[in-house]
């Protein structure tokens, strides 16, 4: 009697994240924003199953890695829940958050194994950094929050964003290493969102020609692309059909064939701010052993 060696599936069509926009709200109003997150904004019509199934999906297709952002992830009240289930289908996990206002109960979740945090970082000058992200008071919770995960031994990693001119990106940077912040990336603005140019849509240029291939995205209403800023091209909607179906459908193939993948397209001063689609899944020495059984898949 001989026994078969059970294949392990690729990727679904190479993909190494997915970004789950688990809401479009925001307790900030950033000038730079790649969407039009605000603390006036609609959460979104994804629910706690709709995410868990949306989950369930890329665990299945063997896609190691999620990426939980916003608007503001923890303005999400299912984001707790959505952590443990991720993780309980063998994902790396991501949560990236401006770190402004953390509840005492998430940070038990984020010092999980196999979570990580990244947040936003603008300027060592408070006025200035509030400047930006049109919180009063954002500089020092955000800054101190930083220093609660650095102290809680929670992988960190912190994008910084040229919005104005005479910004203290240098300073800032300086700031965060001296605090113990080793992964740092500094990037441009993009014109996606509240900075897209006299409100027009996002061009391709604007994407950094990994979206589609390496990574995807699903919005706060269920809307798929490539990643967050190329919300402008949706493929389809994980409450009408499946992810899978989605990745293998015309207008994903047709669209990723419009995205020339770059040799460059995340150097590495791309800071994964505005490019929240700048997972360490972007960065091509990243590698994700496959996850461990993950059981059975709704």
């Amino acid at each position: 009697m001989t026994t078969s060696t059970p294949v392990t599936p690729a990727p679904a069509d190479g993909i190494r994240s997915v970004e789950l926009e688990l809401t479009g709200a925001c307790n900030l109003a950033c000038t730079h924003c790649c969407t039009d997150s605000s603390p006036q904004a609609n959460a979104g019509a994804m629910t706690l199953i709709d995410w868990q199934r949306v989950i369930n999906d890329i665990a299945h297709a063997r896609i190691p890695a999620v990426q939980f952002i916003g608007g503001e992830p923890t303005l999400s009240p299912h984001l707790p829940a959505l952590i443990d289930h991720a993780l309980s289908r063998g994902l790396g996990v991501e949560v990236y958050s401006n770190l402004v206002h953390i509840r005492p109960s998430l940070w038990g979740r984020f010092e999980r194994d196999g979570v990580r945090l990244a947040t936003s970082y603008y300027s060592d000058d408070p006025t200035q950094h509030e400047q930006i992200t049109g919180g009063r008071g954002s500089h020092g919770r955000t800054l101190a929050n930083i220093r609660e995960a650095l102290a809680r031994g929670i992988p960190l990693r912190v994008g910084i964003v040229r919005v104005i001119e005479g910004q203290r990106v240098e300073q800032a940077e300086a700031e965060l290493r001296r605090l113990g912040v080793d992964n740092i990336r500094i990037d441009r603005t993009r014109k996606v969102g509240r900075a897209a140019e006299n409100g027009a849509p996002a061009g391709m240029e604007e994407l950094c020609g990994r979206c589609y291939h390496q990574r995807a995205a699903v919005g706060p209403d269920g809307e798929v692309y490539g990643c967050i800023l190329s919300r402008d091209f949706p493929t389809g909607n994980v409450r009408e059909e499946r992810l899978p179906d989605i990745f293998a459908g015309t207008r994903w193939v047709e669209t990723a064939a419009k995205v020339p993948m770059a040799a460059d397209a995340c150097p590495p001063d791309d800071s994964g701010d505005c490019d929240p689609a700048n997972t360490e899944a972007c960065d091509p020495a990243y590698d994700v052993a496959p996850p461990p059984s993950l059981g059975v898949v709704a």
